[in-house]
């Protein structure tokens, strides 16, 4: 699709009380007029007042006090002259570029209106306002769109105790579910990070993408705008445009959206330039920010449009108009808060469309077509578009799998553990979509030689013959499997140039046997397992091992395993998980009392929960039946899933130690467990507990130390280990620890004598 006609609209000074108005474009001669210095600043600051004093009486979309604002701008441009009748007529719609300085450029051109019609959304060729930065530049030159699909960087920021906590994952899948018919190549950048940012642009190189996309908040309460980013440990970490440009160095998309609040927004009545105009500046050919506050679901429809059309191959110009559109006949009062700056760039499309003739297909699957259930053939993990949640433990094991074996933290294998339905495999699945350099072998359940063997059909080989060697290789049963592995992994060997992720899904269905209390290898397993991980660590391959199970088990002689257990869902990820179910969701016809008890039944557990959003949209139940068909369910769960029947065999303490553990009902450090359950054996029954399952290990987000929680659904199985005495006994201890260790601190000790 060809891009919008082209005016460019120059406002400039002549003397301190005088200065010029031109019109350029379409071919024809430009025209020019003078104004009144002081008519120029009259209009600036009637503008900004009466925009500020509408943004602060919550606008509709349509607004006659906008309507009146946007006249008055229209005015100033058509002039006694009627400039805009020749822009506004053409048929395909005019980009008007508009110059001058930063005070007339954060004006809220995006409101030009005549005739109760606001031009950027009216008639069949609307105007964009293209706030233009460097005129006096060379015009590039023009650029072909690939002929592939669109390459987008994501990089969502969602540091700790910024709020609120946007639903960046809800923004990702709205781009994805928009863009499946043409298809997008999306990369996300999930460390939040501006190193992690300067990796990953470094990584895929200059060209590579279209399209930047950092989603977040950003301020302007210090003056020049900030985007508020993480460090490495999830904390917020301002950055500045300039500090995003260095991090890019030079590897400039066409296109940058910095969706957040007030990125577009020129401080202090455009003393300060936008964080938009600065990243123009700073070499991006184009940049959409917005201008004020904008809601989640907004921005997140906005982008969705956006790049849906961007991905079919419309001009960058005309997909804004079309995004703004969306929001403007959706009755969103944000639609003209988006900004377009731009230098003198062409705003062409990026790629082409769909049936190109050899046009490039995307060559990586979705992760979750790896993981299916060997009998119904059906995804046994959440999608991409479906999962919520887990950012700082996905953090931490795409760390832990990217970071070089020598190094500190270094580890060949990353062992995913807790109890059922917490959502394991899912996560698994999103560390494959996180890695789309690596390539993936993913076996489930049980795996002895001959399984293991199949790795040669779950990858693709460089090439034929290093797949029929590394048949060979592997089918040679007279040479021990640790030399086949380290000849097929060295770096000359068929897989030794090709990065990829190993994946053992539910590993603790055949593949771990019970040995007095725990969990340890099973045969097979006891050889193929310590064989791949001393290859790896041997030749120093950045092939990686992912391990999904229940139980823990000891980490093989010589390696090196990086165990991160997962909790239940925090209620902010509850509720964007809720948010994706059908039938549990808020606004959905489900009776309020019987979703509010199924939300209580599944205690933040994500399988309960898919399960009972199946059970509640079962119309042949009445109410009572209904009920009765949640709790059966739950009942079902703890059985099937958190095993009541191992937890029953555990030791009478043990048991005692979770049910006193349970009163707290929130992660508490190692200290409170002590508190709680004061007894000698405490340390040895949380590592036990936590082996099995029955005690999810998390890490405090602030300390970095372990923090400890009993699931909620294991309440009904653990309340009869207590009396009503020791139930009160525990509460006490907890409530002195939890004070003492998050209010008080721990008392300084007696001065000596």
């Amino acid at each position: 699709m060809e891009p919008l006609d082209v005016f460019e609209l120059e406002v400039f000074d002549q003397t301190s009380s005088y200065c010029e108005v031109r019109l350029a474009g379409a071919g024809g001669a430009p025209r020019t007029r003078g104004l009144d210095r002081a008519a120029v600043d009259e209009l600036i600051e009637l503008v900004e007042r009466t925009y500020t004093q509408t943004a602060n009486a919550q606008w509709t979309h349509s607004s006659p006090r906008l309507q009146a604002l946007g006249g008055r701008l229209a005015e100033f441009v058509d002039g006694d002259e009627r400039w805009l009748a020749p822009i506004v007529g053409r048929r395909r719609g005019v980009a008007l570029r508009i110059t001058g300085e930063e005070r007339l450029r954060h004006l809220p051109w995006e409101l030009l209106c005549q005739d109760n019609a606001f031009l950027t959304v009216a008639g069949t060729a609307p105007l964009l306002p293209v706030r233009a930065i460097g005129t006096g530049a060379v015009l590039r030159g023009p650029v072909a769109p690939g002929n592939r699909p669109l390459r987008v960087l994501f990089m969502a920021t969602s540091p700790e105790g910024v709020e609120p906590v946007l639903n960046y994952e809800a923004e990702e899948a709205a781009i994805l579910a928009a863009t499946s018919r043409t298809g997008t190549d999306l990369v996300v950048e999930e460390a939040g990070t501006l190193e992690g940012l300067r990796f990953l642009s470094q990584d895929y190189g200059a060209g590579y993408f279209d399209v930047l996309h950092l989603s977040g908040h950003a301020t302007t309460a210090s003056g020049p705008p900030t985007f508020v980013m993480e460090n490495e440990f999830g904390g917020p970490a301002t950055a500045t445009a300039d500090q995003i440009a260095q991090a890019m160095a030079g590897h400039w998309p066409r296109l940058v959206f910095v969706s957040g609040c007030l990125t577009g927004n020129a401080p202090d009545r455009g003393t300060f330039p936008s964080m938009a105009e600065s990243l123009v500046k700073a070499g991006a050919p184009a940049v959409l920010g917005w201008a004020l506050p904008v809601g989640d679901i907004a921005a997140t429809e906005f982008a969705a449009r956006l790049y849906e059309a961007l991905a079919g191959g419309a001009a960058l110009d005309v997909a804004v108009n079309e995004a703004r559109r969306h929001l403007y006949n959706d009755q969103r009062s944000s639609w003209h808060l988006l900004r377009v700056y731009a230098d003198r760039s062409p705003l062409a499309p990026l790629v082409t469309p769909r049936n190109t003739p050899k046009r490039a297909r995307i060559q990586v699957r979705p992760a979750e077509q790896e993981f299916l259930d060997p009998q119904t053939q059906l995804s046994r993990v959440a999608g991409r578009a479906a999962f919520v949640g887990r950012r700082r433990l996905i953090q931490r094991c795409l760390r832990t799998l990217r970071q070089p074996l020598h190094e500190p933290g270094g580890a060949e294998a990353l062992l995913l553990s807790g109890m059922g339905g917490l959502g394991k495999s899912s996560l698994a699945s999103r560390l494959l979509e996180r890695m789309p350099t690596h390539q993936r072998a993913v076996w489930f359940g049980r795996v002895d030689l001959p399984k293991f063997r199949e790795l040669t059909t779950k990858i693709r080989f460089p090439s034929p013959e290093q797949q029929v060697e590394a048949d060979q290789v592997l089918a040679n049963d007279q040479v021990p499997l640790a030399s086949r592995l380290r000849y097929l992994l060295d770096v000359d060997g068929p897989l030794g140039q090709t990065p990829c992720l190993f994946v053992f899904d539910d590993f603790e269905d055949g593949n771990l046997d019970a040995r007095a209390g725990t969990h340890v290898l099973a045969p097979a397993m006891a050889e193929i397992l310590p064989a791949l991980l001393t290859a790896i660590r041997e030749t120093g391959s950045p092939i990686r091992v992912i391990i999904t199970s229940r139980y823990r088990f000891p980490t093989p002689t010589g390696a090196h395993i990086s165990t991160e257990p997962l909790e239940t869902l925090i209620p902010v990820e509850r509720d964007k998980k809720i948010a994706n179910l059908p039938n549990l969701r808020y606004g959905s016809s489900l009776d309020p009392s019987i979703r509010d008890r199924a939300i209580t039944a599944a205690a933040g557990n994500p399988r309960l929960l898919d399960w009972l959003d199946r059970i509640v949209a079962d119309h042949t139940l009445d109410v009572n039946g209904l009920i009765a068909a949640i709790e059966h369910e739950a009942d079902r769960f703890r059985e099937a899933i958190l095993a009541e029947k191992l937890l029953g065999s555990q030791d009478p303490e043990l048991r005692k130690m979770l049910a006193r553990l349970d009163v707290t009902e929130l992660p508490v450090p190692g200290e409170t467990v002590h508190a709680v359950h004061s007894h000698p054996d405490t340390g040895r029954h949380i590592q036990r507990a936590t082996q099995l399952g029955l005690l999810e290990a998390g890490t405090d987000p602030e300390t970095r130390q372990p923090r400890y929680y009993v699931s909620n659904i294991l309440r009904p199985l653990l309340r009869p280990n207590l009396t009503d005495d020791e139930y009160i006994e525990a509460c006490a201890a907890a409530a002195r620890s939890l004070y003492t260790l998050w209010i008080t601190g721990p008392a300084d000790p007696e001065p000596s004598t």
